[in-house]
Parts: C-alpha cells; structure tokens; sequence
C-alpha cells in the first residue's frame, strides 16, 4: 500500500509530498518509503533515532519539534502522539464498524472478552484485542486466536494495523481494552468509539504516572477526550469514582448508561452463588430477568454486566444480551477454576495484582467457601512499592491462610520483597518460590476450602535477574493438585 503523506496528516508537509510505504514508531522496522514518529519518551526522546530512521531509507519525519538539518519531510505535530495514531489509522485503513473500549483497574480483560463473546452469541463477528493478544469469534465456530498475551494496549501503529486486518477478515464489532499507559500515550486515538466503559480504580501503575492524580487523569482521558460526542458511556454505578467519570463523559456530550447493584441501565438484584456459578436477578428496560451466569465471583458479575451495557449502548436488545449472560466463558486467567483438592476443595488462578484487585477476589470467594480461604500470592519487582503492604492487609484481612511466595521479582532480591509482604501479614507463611508456595497451598486444602493462586492469571512466564523463565499458574497448579491425588 502507498499513499501521499498529505493522506495521513493535516496541511502540506514541510520538504515535498512523498509517497509512504508504511509507519512506525520504532526506528528498527522502518523500510524506504516510510514515515517514521520520533515520539518522545520517558527515557529517551525518539528525535535521538531520526538517523537511524533515515539511514533505514525513511521518506518523512512526524516530529514534536522542527528538525532543520533533515532532509526529508518532516512533520511537526502539537501531540505528535496522537498524530502519529491518526495517521496509522489513515495509512492501515478503516477498523471494525463498531469499536468499544473499557478502562479502569481491575476487569478489563473480562470485560473485552464477555464483548466479544455476547456480540457472537447475537449473530455479530467479533473480536476481542487486548492483555489475552487477538481473538476472534464468529457465531456457531470455533475462537481463533490471532496472537497470544502482549501490551494490554498495543503500540497505536500496530494498533492500527491489527484493527484494519480486522475488518478484512469480516470482523464487525470490536472490543478493546484501553490500559492507563495506552490512554496517556494517546494509542487509540486514531480510532473512532461507539461506546466507552469504566469498570473500577484503586491504586496501580504508580511508578509510572506518580500519583492518583494522574492515573485517575490518564483514565479519564477515555471519556473527556476520546469518547465522540453523543456515544454513550456504561459506567460501574457500585465503583467508588463512578460519579467522577460520569460527570467527564457528561461534560464530553455523552449519555451515561449505568449498570450494577445501583444502575439504571441494568440494575442487579440479587445475586446468588450455585455450584458453577450464580444466578443473577437483574432488571433491564423495566423487565425482570433471571439468569445463570457460569462464572464464580461477584466481581465476575459486575464485569459481565458491564461488558452487557456496552452491547445494550451499541444498539443490542436488552432482553437478548442477558439472556446471553448464561453462555459466556471466563477470561484465561480470571477466577479461572483448575481443579479440586485432594481431600477436597476447589482451586482457582486470577490475575488480582492490585490491592483492590486482591480484596475483590478474597471477598467473591469467601462466598462460595464452606472451609478455609487460602491465597498464594506474592509483589511484582521494580514496580510500585506502597502495594506490598497493602496487599498484604488484604490478604491478612480476608482469608485463613495467607501464603507469600514470588511474582515477577525482576532485578530485585526475591526474598527481600517477601519480607516487605509478610511486614504487612505478621501471621503468613513465607511460601518461599512459586512452585514450592503452589504445592503448599494444595496441600493444605481440606473439604470445603477454596484456593486461590493470585498475580499472574495468564501469564506464561515469570521474570527474574532479568531472565524470563516459563511459567504457568494453571499448569503448576494442575500438576500440583494431579501430584497431591497420587
């Protein structure tokens, strides 16, 4: 594909009018012909490889500042970010027809994934784009996935890309998961939204926007700047910052569609634990409509109604999209049951990562826990600190036995960063590594007690001295409870 620069960014290029072959933002995968972003960063400024970008045969230069000494176009852009994503949409072509996104801390995946599902069961080709990679779902086949876990928002260039190979492949509907990073390094905003979702905020992502402030700021982004005037936004009614977000979209021009115990949209009226499950009561466009949702888990309930909401604000049937509910399967790695325990018992892997996110998933389990509530958990290194603690409260807090073992310690010292967890939970176990901690966690199970090995849900591999080495939550725990059968 080859188009003029003067098709992908607004007014007449400085140096001439070349044809593009391509964009990118990474200096290393430009060819001849194309135009290359030099966007800042929080470490080094990508003005530092317009040489190499030239040397590679580059034919412009989308830039934040004027670069006299280039001798190719070059284009300078107020937020070169959102430039940059703007003109990848415009190289790449046009996305899905109907493009949804949801931010907040906890239950994007889901979300993006209940989307996708609920737009399939209702006759739709669809897809989901975010933490799990790409998946695609067509009414009455097969899932296929396209490409497997990455950035939870991808680069806006292959953002682009992927969205436009969407469309050709008849996908009509897409769900996106719109991170804190993605929303502040302006990925999506090449895209056009139909609608908008916010599941829920607590602390997270510090080491990277500094405070609240300004992950709450990044979130809302979504909503004051990227939502188009009169798309509907769904908003978590039960979430504590859910009036902060509606005012955003409100003050954007959009409708607020809510759901949740106290929503308007859909409103949920009891919720009840059953062996695979729950059954949701819930009142949608005035009717009252019983249905079983396979997933354990309020939080699961919530997520699910949201996802709901987004299919209800893209023109969906209320009454056919809960009803939907019933069919949905949960996100790899999300209250994601394994198996049983020896003596009994039943076993879980979830992805919680967060303080909240943790304090969520301890308070739907106890739900369904008629024994003991165990957790196996541990603190990412080189990443937000103040977690730990907090972590460690809600562990201490919410369930029997709190077992602390390794997440991804990175560069740091492993046990040095139990240490700072088991501070904050004086009457955990240091489980020592993850597998050993896995192993301890099955066999303490008895009948009527619920595990749960929290942090890494999907994640295939866990980090450390800088070395990534494979590992599988389901598959340690899997074989753990297989061992302890034995």
């Amino acid at each position: 594909m080859t188009l003029r620069l003067s098709d992908l960014v607004g007014g007449a290029p400085v140096g001439g009018d070349p044809a593009i072959t391509g964009v990118t933002a990474d200096s290393r995968r430009v060819a001849p012909g194309f135009l290359f972003a030099a966007l800042p960063g929080t470490a080094v400024d990508g003005s530092a490889f317009v040489p190499n970008a030239l040397t590679s045969g580059a034919a412009a230069i989308l830039s934040a500042k004027p670069l006299p000494l280039v001798d190719v176009s070059v284009v300078v852009a107020s937020d070169v970010r959102r430039a940059y994503a703007q003109a990848a949409v415009a190289f790449h072509g046009a996305p899905p027809r109907v493009c949804v996104a949801v931010t907040g801390t906890n239950g994007k995946t889901s979300v993006a994934v209940f989307c996708r599902q609920l737009f399939a069961a209702l006759g739709h080709v669809s897809a989901s784009l975010g933490t799990l990679g790409v998946t695609v779902s067509r009414p009455g086949a097969a899932d296929e996935t396209l490409s497997g876990p990455g950035l939870t928002t991808p680069d806006a260039g292959e953002l682009a890309r992927v969205a436009a190979d969407l469309a050709r492949r008849g996908v009509t509907h897409l769900a996106l998961e719109a991170s804190s990073h993605g929303l502040d390094q302006r990925r999506l905003d090449g895209l056009t939204l139909k609608a908008a979702a916010f599941t829920n905020l607590s602390q997270d992502h510090l080491d990277y926007h500094g405070d609240m402030a300004a992950y709450r700021a990044a979130k809302l982004r979504l909503f004051d700047t990227l939502l188009p005037t009169g798309a509907p936004a769904v908003i978590n009614a039960d979430a504590a910052d859910a009036p902060a977000f509606a005012r955003a979209a409100v003050r954007a021009g959009s409708p607020v569609m809510t759901v949740g115990e106290t929503g308007g949209l859909l409103r949920l009226l009891d919720c009840t634990p059953t062996g695979d499950g729950q059954r949701l009561r819930i009142v949608a466009n005035a009717e009252e409509i019983e249905v079983d949702l396979p997933l354990a888990g309020a939080f699961q309930a919530s997520n699910a109604l949201v996802a709901a909401g987004l299919c209800i604000a893209t023109g969906e049937r209320p009454s056919e999209v809960v009803e939907a509910l019933a069919g949905l399967k949960g996100a790899p790695g999300r209250l994601q049951h394994v198996g049983a325990g020896p003596r009994g018992g039943e076993a879980y892997v979830d992805f919680a990562h967060t303080p909240d996110g943790l304090k969520t998933v301890l308070e739907s389990l106890r739900r369904h826990t008629r024994g003991r509530l165990i957790v196996v958990f541990g603190a990412g290194g080189d990443r937000d600190r103040a977690k730990r603690p907090l972590m460690a409260a809600a562990a201490a807090a919410l369930a029997d036995l709190v077992i602390v073992t390794d997440d991804n310690p990175r560069s740091e010292d492993p046990a040095a960063i139990r240490a700072e967890v088991l501070a904050g939970a004086p009457n955990a176990r240091d489980g020592g590594d993850r597998r050993s901690a896995i192993r301890q966690g099955v066999e303490a199970m008895r009948e009527g007690d619920v595990l749960v090995v929290a942090g890494k849900g999907h994640e295939q591999g866990q980090t450390i001295a800088g070395v990534i080495h494979p590992f599988d939550d389901v598959t340690e725990l899997s074989r753990a409870l297989e061992a302890a059968h034995v």
